[in-house]
């Protein structure tokens, strides 16, 4: 059997960028006029694009959403975001997991709702633009994850066949679902509910076990 394509989300999978996101949400607040919000506020809004964490920073500052204050934000969001390495890490053990998988013979890919500016930017910054075959963001389509189409076109960018799902939150479960593939979950990501509550294959806290879960796939043969 050919190696199963490994397609991945980024911010809560691969790299911890919660802080990043959250001070570039505060100085965009602050350039309009608002108080900052907490950390965890952000966080929470983390996982279904920039447009929809710039609504989300709209209504938790009782601004006004109306007068296009959204289309005017958004810009100066992805801007300063695009730039945004400062306080962003990988995750312990992702660089090591990926080359392990790569030199497996697993094609890689990049499927996220970040837009692609700061995708780019960031797998270039940690060193991992080499490492996959394909990236899709959350601008290159008309629609953003959970519709299926962006990781149904990142499979098909690798050539289709065989492939699992490796995100963090229920966007990425859903999405998973939807495209009707097996979905790996990192559970030290962005996840708001529960383990047990998000449909998953398998998980796993530490990617240093990443290799092994893969190695064992398709599961339910063994």
């Amino acid at each position: 059997m050919q190696p199963a394509a490994l397609i991945f989300d980024l911010d809560g999978t691969l790299l911890d960028s919660a802080p990043d996101i959250h001070a570039v949400s505060n100085a965009v607040l602050e350039q309009y006029g608002y108080a900052p919000l907490s950390f965890e506020q952000v966080r929470s809004f983390i996982g279904h694009g920039v447009p929809h964490l710039v609504d989300c920073l709209i209504k938790a500052s009782g601004a006004d959403p109306e007068h296009g204050l959204a289309e005017r934000m958004i810009p100066d969001f992805n801007r300063i975001y695009e730039e945004a390495v400062t306080l962003t890490v990988p995750f312990p053990g992702v660089h090591a997991a990926l080359e392990t998988l790569r030199a497996a013979g697993h094609p890689l890919a990049i499927c996220t709702n970040k837009p692609m500016g700061p995708t780019r930017s960031t797998l270039g910054h940690f060193g991992l633009t080499p490492l996959f075959d394909t990236v899709i963001g959350g601008d290159s389509l008309p629609t953003r994850k959970p519709d299926p189409a962006p990781l149904r076109q990142a499979l098909a960018d690798l050539g289709g066949g065989p492939a699992l799902y490796i995100g963090d939150s229920e966007v990425d479960a859903e999405t998973a679902q939807r495209a009707a593939l097996p979905f790996v979950l990192f559970t030290e990501g962005y996840r708001k509910t529960p383990v047990e509550t998000l449909p998953h294959a398998r998980a796993f806290s530490d990617f240093a076990a990443l290799p092994g879960i893969v190695a064992g796939w398709p599961w339910d043969a063994r």
